[in-house]
């Protein structure tokens, strides 16, 4: 579980998340990508509309998944897939 100073309300992670992990593990995370058809955002479409998990919790509000999924342009899980296997390499 990330840390919630790391999180962004909006869904992914803040700027000081993205810092704090590439300097513990070395990656060079990016902010997320919400339009287009590059590599990275059809990658994270295909990735994300397999998860497993609701995307409202039991009193209704957006879980970090849904978040995460509006934070690169999509709505829910069937849009991701439909936008990873229309624009898969």
């Amino acid at each position: 579980m990330v840390a919630k100073k790391y999180q962004n309300p909006k869904g992914g992670l803040n700027e000081a998340g993205r810092k704090h992990f590439e300097s513990k593990d070395g990656g060079d995370l990016k902010p997320p990508q919400s339009s287009g058809t590059d590599g990275r955002r059809v990658s994270f479409a295909a990735r994300f509309a397999g998860m497993s998990g609701p995307l409202k919790d039991e009193k209704g509000r957006p879980t970090r998944l849904k978040k995460a999924l509006q934070a690169w342009g999509f709505s829910n899980k069937e849009e991701a897939r439909a936008f990873a296997n229309k624009n898969k390499a």
